[in-house]
């Protein structure tokens, strides 16, 4: 069985929307701040997908 992580990183958001790795690092401090989270926690691949609107069927191909 293959596992998968379960949260993600600017990279993956940086290969997921085409834009920067910055942008990634900036997408993610807004959904913390959207979900009430400290910095040093981390965003699932869930959560994400339910700020960006983006199905997790189609993330999942770029994890």
């Amino acid at each position: 069985m293959l596992k998968k992580r379960c949260v993600i990183y600017p990279k993956d958001v940086q290969l997921i929307t085409g834009k920067s790795e910055r942008y990634g690092q900036e997408l993610l401090t807004k959904i913390r701040e959207h979900y009430n989270k400290q910095p040093h926690q981390f965003i699932t691949i869930e959560e994400f997908c339910a700020f960006s609107g983006i199905p997790l069927r189609d993330i999942e191909n770029y994890l």
